[in-house]
């Protein structure tokens, strides 16, 4: 099946592409990377819509050191983030989900922005993001401003992101002393989506949980996180149970997926304690 595009516009800049997508009458669609935009147009999903190329604004590339922040732009490809020496040393958890990313092309053109825009539930970054605590920036032609993660991701495929708008970059702290970092997923195949996933950042305020794939979008495990402050690993583990309602599907049913969940979880402290050792 082909793809039904309604016209293509590659955009100088940032204010150039605002531009476009105000003009395009609520059809716009913004292309960066272009892995799961261009797969849903093949498939109809999407259709009719303008596709204004950001790919070549070079000023949502690259990672700077902002003070306590990490300001990562939205175009920063996937292999970027794995091997930037800046992300590897203040955002480890972002370094090593790349390696359960999908396949090597797909790392090599994805974007951090359009991951995020994109809010696959069984996605790794927007679980990143949100157990770091990070900050999304998100610009239109009124001007920008700014999301914490925990606001951004409403439904499945569903962000803060309005019309006319593009998220342009994201700021995560620096992870502090002492802080560790660490992801655990389940998938059937590398590179396949995970089955469930878990983010848990440890740091001296406390612990920070997020899952993925259990549900409609990324969430925080507060009760799980709770458990983690006083010590309690299984009991964080337990609480699992009041943080999710996974669903069932082709793939998994809900109740493995809270048991992958609670697996993952000992699992990703037990390698933090090992760390901390």
């Amino acid at each position: 099946m082909k793809a039904s595009v309604g016209g293509y516009a590659r955009a100088s800049d940032l204010r150039h592409a605002l531009e476009l997508l105000s003009g395009s009458g609520g059809l716009g669609r913004i292309l960066a990377g272009g892995q799961s935009l261009i797969a849903a147009m093949n498939m109809r999903l999407s259709a009719g819509d303008l596709l204004v190329d950001i790919s070549r604004v070079s000023e949502l590339s690259g990672v700077s050191d902002a003070g306590d922040r990490l300001l990562i732009g939205a175009l920063t490809r996937h292999v970027e983030i794995g091997g930037n020496p800046l992300i590897r040393q203040h955002a480890p958890l972002l370094s090593q989900a790349v390696q359960y990313i999908a396949h090597a092309a797909i790392r090599n053109r994805g974007t951090i922005g359009g991951a995020l825009a994109h809010a696959d539930p069984a996605a790794e970054f927007p679980a990143c993001i949100l157990a770091l605590g990070a900050t999304l920036h998100i610009e239109g032609l009124n001007g920008r401003r700014d999301v914490a993660a925990e606001d951004f991701f409403r439904d499945v495929f569903e962000t803060a992101i309005g019309e006319g708008e593009i998220l342009t970059g994201i700021s995560v702290p620096k992870a502090e002393a002492k802080e560790t970092q660490v992801i655990e997923e389940v998938a059937r195949r590398s590179g396949d989506y995970a089955l469930a996933g878990l983010c848990l950042v440890k740091r001296p305020a406390g612990h920070r949980v997020a899952l993925f794939s259990v549900g409609p979008r990324p969430l925080l495990a507060r009760a799980a996180m709770t458990a983690l402050d006083k010590g309690d690993v299984e009991g964080a583990a337990q609480a699992l149970r009041d943080d999710m309602d996974p669903p069932s599907d082709t793939q998994a049913s809900s109740a493995y997926r809270q048991h992958l969940a609670q697996v993952l979880l000992r699992r990703a402290a037990a390698r933090i304690e090992g760390a901390n050792a």
